[in-house]
């Protein structure tokens, strides 16, 4: 890479360090093509990205963000991935990690916070941001069907009373 080059790609990656709320910081020593393929395949199918970056070009683009807490976890063979579905990324990256013994989480940043090894697998335990959204909606929307209920319980009971009346009416 030529100044150009490395100017490009460090601003690139501040922007994409602006954009995202979570990053993710992994060793990969060792890994085969094949391996980091599939890698990149899986955090591409949860919405995230995978890049192996040089270390310095990457403490460069850290410089000023959010996420500056993370550059001493940047030594040796690293590799970064980041999502603005914190969950999706942690979880990827642990299922490989689990499979590949090659692959090394060192740790993350979810916008000032700064995660190690066990923040990162405990952020995978987490429901995904879509679950969680779901599961609030079905909170909010289950009060009010209660409260339907309440209030149209009265009425229809108020209407068996009526009918039972009625019948007895007709009956006599």
């Amino acid at each position: 890479m030529d100044r150009t080059e490395k100017r490009a790609f460090v601003a690139s990656l501040a922007d994409v360090f602006a954009d995202t709320s979570f990053v993710l910081v992994a060793q990969n020593k060792g890994l085969t093509v094949a391996d980091v393929s599939d890698l990149r395949r899986r955090m591409r199918a949860a919405g995230a990205t995978y890049k192996v970056a040089k270390n310095r070009l990457a403490t460069l683009a850290l410089d000023g963000t959010r996420f500056q807490g993370i550059s001493p976890l940047l030594k040796g063979p690293t590799a970064l991935a980041w999502s603005t579905d914190p969950v999706a990324v942690a979880k990827t990256a642990v299922e490989f990690a689990k499979g590949n013994e090659k692959f090394v989480i060192l740790g993350g940043a979810i916008g000032d916070q700064t995660l190690n090894v066990d923040g990162v697998k405990a952020l995978a335990t987490l429901p995904s941001l879509e679950t969680l959204r779901a599961q609030l909606l079905g909170l909010i929307q289950t009060p009010a069907t209660r409260i339907a209920g309440v209030l149209q319980a009265p009425g229809g009971q108020v209407a068996r009373v009526l009918a039972a009346y009625a019948k007895k009416d007709e009956a006599a």
